[in-house]
Formats: structure tokens, C-alpha cells, sequence
């Protein structure tokens, strides 16, 4: 019987949720730059699977990495943690 490897988790904010079953993840990280030492914000998107749209803008959500949905989706949402003000 073998073991599934352990999947990713990110923490990112909604900014986008006009599609159906799917929101876009922007994840936002400081990076000190090599040579200059200043922090720089580096954002990555990610394309996640909301099965019951219950996510808004703005929202601090969980994702999971997970087998491919569709072209792009390969992450699901686990967990709203924080719901936008």
C-alpha cells in the first residue's frame, strides 16, 4: 500500500470571484533582494476550486493543492479563515 506525499498549503487573499466554482488566490510574500537587502513584495496567483461559492473579495482563505480540476485549477479552497470586512 503506498503513501500519498503531502500536499502544499497556501494562505492568500480572494481577488477575484467571478467565475463559477472559482476564485483567484493572490499569495503575498517579502523577499529581502540579494544584493540590495530591501524587502520586495512578490505576489503569485493561484486558481482555486470553490465547490459551494461561498467566497468573496477579499476573504483570507486556506488552499490545497490537489490532482488537476481543469486547465488551470490545481487547488481547492479548505478553509475560509477570515471573512472580508
Amino acid at each position: 500500500m503506498s503513501t500519498r506525499a503531502l500536499r502544499k498549503e497556501r494562505i492568500g487573499i480572494v481577488s477575484s470571484n467571478k467565475m463559477n466554482k472559482s476564485v483567484v488566490i493572490s499569495e503575498v510574500r517579502k523577499v529581502k533582494h540579494p544584493v540590495y537587502g530591501k524587502f520586495v513584495l512578490k505576489t503569485k496567483k493561484y486558481i482555486a476550486h470553490d465547490e459551494k461559492d461561498e467566497c468573496n473579495e477579499g476573504d483570507t482563505v486556506k488552499i490545497m493543492e490537489t490532482k488537476p480540476i481543469s486547465k488551470t485549477k490545481r487547488w481547492r479552497i479548505i478553509e475560509i479563515i477570515e471573512r472580508a470586512k
